[in-house]
């Protein structure tokens, strides 16, 4: 059998590096009882193959294509154009040529054909590429398929195409293309189908977009659609469009656009019957597939054919539930402020630190919240809680207790009232004792830092299977630290005083966000420390021009042991070593264990050192904290000699200045267990990596960084057997990428469908973006979208736009007026960071990082919770 050319009903899903994506899925379609797909035949990658090894000079220009970047925008059409220009002007080599008329005669060569590319980097779970090659249709006589099969072949080198694939990550030569051939059919109507709701995401929503005439008009936005939405042979929702546009075939190789009369341009494209028809075709070809379909389908002498079907690739994961009842999730990254994916070993570890129990989904951990929502009393708890830390999660809990999604529970007949359950009294408890005692804090402090000591000194002793059941055991001992009442206790009382003093303040005296201010400067706070520690850093440098301008033009991450040919390297060298001592566990998403820390690349502090130089004084640092110290005491004494003046006013003072204590006491130490816990995880990580050191030198693993998608027990189990199947590895790689680029929801359901949230109530000024606001005041200036940290060039006075903050991110906020987040909460870091240092902050604003563009001037109201863009 030739390997050039195949029928479509020769062809499956093993197919596919020979038939493309589009290809091997029509062969699988082929063989579905009841599925009608159009006949036809495959011109396979090797065809192609041949046409590109056989011609030098398209293997040239696509070592010059090979490394361009997306930015080469330019030099990316000049070149593609002249590949597609040379495959174009190749004859098709004569067996080939000869092979392709043996099968046309055999459908019938007079018949008019779609000519259609399918991509090996095409329909893939992780990337669609949907519409990046060319389709030719109604095309009739061998010579002129032939020279559509040319122009499908030159489209693999599109502008759109060519540049997909480098944002994608794929090779340019390692990508092939096939042609598929098939008879025209001449549909009365056409459309595109999905198995999943595209805009929700609900896996038992079907969506349907319908259209007079064949469906190239809809897929270029020609016209517009019907939507039929149908759940369990119900159609729930139907839209009927008007259509004043349609595209026909002419019988002369071409298609025509086409109006259509009054009295059809708002009739309904599909009967009731079709549409539940169409559903049940649907719901077949995905459980043939396994996974959501984006479908393309006809109807032509009221007959459906199916023309495409390709995986959904924008779907969020559904946590897996071990039974068919309806289920809620929310997201713990909106929680911790880290909304990436993380790799396998991080949420591994993240898994054995919490007591919580945790569901995966796209790389990410979640909360089954469904016995909770079902209980009345833990349900108005949990919307409580999220009603002052995530909003719009609330939002979104109480639109699905609206629907009815989760059947309540009856009444706990043993409920008891407030305050008296063992917890709360428990709680009540310590938070005595630590307004009794504010050493407290200290204590526990040193505590942690006796306890980090005594691990980084023994577990030196452990390797192999060791090293694991040492750390499963120093886990434990985390744990006790980490949910240890006394310290939760301390923070507790602080932030429950926050909560009064606001609530007082604000009926007492007529003042919101009282609280914002008596935070500013707190002692105890190792994470504001760390932003001002920084700026001391900027001092020791900043003398030196000579190390300015060397680290303006570093690239490699041991820069610091160059510095000390400069005059004054040696005090800068060891002024960074000192900050990375404290500091250089800590990086972006830090929760994730396999993240790299600032200590393992130290070029990621060059930029903020160099920002703090040019945008400070020396002394910033401490100057910075005393002022924030002496706004907050300012504060407190205008707040003590109001309350005075009032009836009842020396109590009213007296109660005020408890609270006032508790916060400037308490609320520093905060962020302090987060920062043991990732002390922690860095040692850990040390240990881990010096076990994969060995595993690459026995080969069992390519580079040390592969344990990272390994879990924490098939790692040891690696360790134990000296044995991996690396396809697991690249596996999970691949799937890594696919996390990497979805957008996690805060709420979503077993259905699949993802509820957003929305604020409610203020009246906001006309096209302001509304949010939460965590840290008071009003500010102007010019925006700063910044995604990535190490992208950061920030001028004294800018506002910060980004996804989420965490600790990491806090040297940049020595440098910012003002801070605006997608991701955040009353008590997130962001939130604590930004009132500590006196910054208006908005968070939880829904695609900020979209709705605000780089460079525009906006007005953030820290106090009401909006931004205006200027």
């Amino acid at each position: 059998m030739s390997s050039y050319l195949f029928r479509l009903k020769d062809i499956d899903k093993t197919k596919h590096m020979v038939a493309g994506g589009k290809g091997a899925n029509l062969g699988e379609l082929c063989k579905m009882e009841g599925i009608l797909v159009p006949d036809g035949f495959c011109i396979s990658t090797e065809a192609f193959k041949r046409i590109v090894e056989e011609n030098t000079s398209i293997n040239e220009l696509l070592d010059k294509l090979s490394i361009l970047k997306v930015e080469d925008m330019d030099k990316i059409r000049e070149l593609s154009s002249e590949i597609r220009r040379t495959i174009e002007s190749i004859a098709i080599p004569k067996d080939i040529n000869e092979e392709i008329a043996r099968f046309l005669s055999k459908l019938d060569e007079n018949a008019a054909y779609a000519v259609r590319s399918s991509a090996t980097a095409e329909d893939l779970p992780a990337a669609s590429f949907a519409g990046q090659q060319d389709t030719y249709l109604n095309i009739i006589g061998k010579e002129e398929i032939l020279k559509s099969i040319s122009k499908c072949w030159a489209s693999l080198f599109t502008e759109r195409a060519v540049t997909y694939r480098l944002q994608n990550g794929f090779e340019h030569c390692k990508v092939q293309l096939s042609v598929i051939v098939q008879k025209m059919v001449f549909p009365q109507a056409s459309g595109i189908l999905f198995t999943a709701d595209p805009i929700t995401g609900n896996r038992k929503t079907v969506s349907i977009d319908a259209g007079f005439g064949l469906g190239e008009a809809l897929v270029s936005g020609l016209v517009n659609a019907d939507i039929y939405k149908v759940r369990n042979g119900k159609i729930i929702d139907n839209k009927i469009s008007t259509k004043k546009l349609a595209v026909y075939d002419l019988k002369k190789s071409c298609t025509k656009e086409q109006e259509i009369g009054l009295e059809h341009q708002n009739r309904q494209v599909l009967t009731d019957e079709q549409i539940l028809q169409l559903e049940g075709l649907s719901r077949r070809i995905e459980e043939h597939f396994g996974c959501p379909q984006d479908i393309e389908w006809c109807l032509a002498d009221d007959t459906f054919y199916i023309v495409q079907s390709r995986p959904i690739t924008t779907l969020y994961p559904i946590p897996e539930a071990n039974d068919q009842e309806n289920h809620v999730y929310v997201s713990v990254g909106h929680q911790q402020m880290m909304t990436d994916a993380m790799k396998p070993l991080g949420l591994s570890f993240f898994l054995l630190t919490t007591p919580a129990s945790m569901l995966k989904a796209g790389g990410r951990l979640f909360v089954d919240v469904t016995p909770m929502l079902a209980s009345p009393d833990s349900r108005k708890m949990l919307l409580d809680t999220m009603g002052q830390y995530e909003p719009l999660m609330k939002d979104a809990l109480m639109t699905i207790i609206e629907r009815d999604f989760i059947k309540s529970l009856p009444n706990d007949k043993k409920e008891q009232s407030p305050g008296k359950s063992n917890k709360v009294i428990s709680t009540a408890g310590f938070r005595t004792q630590v307004e009794n005692d504010p050493a407290i804090v200290a204590d526990l402090i040193k505590r942690s830092q006796t306890s980090i000591a005594a691990l980084k000194q023994n577990i030196q002793r452990s390797s192999g299977l060791d090293l694991f059941d040492f750390i499963l055991e120093d886990i434990q001992e985390l744990k006790k630290i980490l949910f240890d009442p006394q310290s939760s206790a301390v923070f507790m009382a602080a932030m429950d005083a926050c909560v009064w003093i606001n609530e007082k303040m604000n009926k007492w005296l007529g003042e919101k966000n009282v609280a914002d201010t008596l935070s500013q400067s707190v002692p105890n706070n190792i994470t504001s420390e760390m932003g001002l520690a920084l700026l001391d850093v900027a001092d020791v440098i900043r003398p030196y021009p000579e190390i300015i301008d060397y680290l303006q033009h570093v690239k490699d991450d041991n820069f610091l042991e160059k510095l000390v040919k400069f005059h004054g390297g040696m005090e800068a060298r060891d002024a960074i070593y000192a900050y990375l001592d404290k500091y250089g566990m800590r990086c972006a998403g830090e929760i994730d264990i396999t993240k790299t820390r600032w200590s393992e690349k130290p070029t990621t502090l060059i930029p903020m050192i160099l920002s703090n130089i040019k945008n400070f004084e020396p002394n910033a640092g401490k100057q910075k904290f005393e002022q924030g110290r002496r706004a907050a005491l300012k504060k407190e004494q205008e707040l003590l000699e109001r309350l005075k003046q009032l009836p009842g006013g020396e109590q009213k003072a007296k109660e005020t200045k408890r609270m006032i204590d508790l916060i400037r006491n308490f609320i520093g130490f905060r962020e302090y267990p987060k920062y043991g816990m990732i002390n922690r995880y860095f040692v850990y990580k040390q240990a881990l990596l010096k076990e994969a050191e060995q595993l690459v030198q026995l080969g069992v693993i390519h580079e040390k960084e592969d344990i990272y998608y390994l879990t924490f027990d098939e790692l040891r189990e690696v360790i134990r057997t000296n044995k991996l199947d690396y396809r697991m590895v690249s596996k999970r790689k691949d799937e890594y990428k696919l996390y990497e680029r979805l957008t996690p929801p805060r709420v979503i359901t077993s259905d699949g469908e993802i509820i957003t949230g929305e604020y409610k109530g203020g009246n906001l000024p006309m096209g302001a973006i509304a949010g939460l606001p965590v840290s008071s005041g009003v500010i102007e200036g010019r925006a700063r979208v910044i995604l990535n940290m190490e992208d950061a060039d920030l001028e004294d006075g800018d506002i910060l736009v980004t996804s989420f903050t965490d600790p990491s991110w806090t040297p940049l906020f020595v440098s910012i007026k003002g801070l605006v987040t997608e991701v955040g909460g009353l008590m997130t870091h962001g939130a604590v960071i930004a009132r500590e240092y006196g910054l208006p902050a908005v968070v939880g604003v829904e695609n900020a990082t979209r709705l605000i563009k780089d460079g525009q001037r906006i007005r953030v109201h820290g106090t009401e919770g909006y931004i205006e863009i200027l």
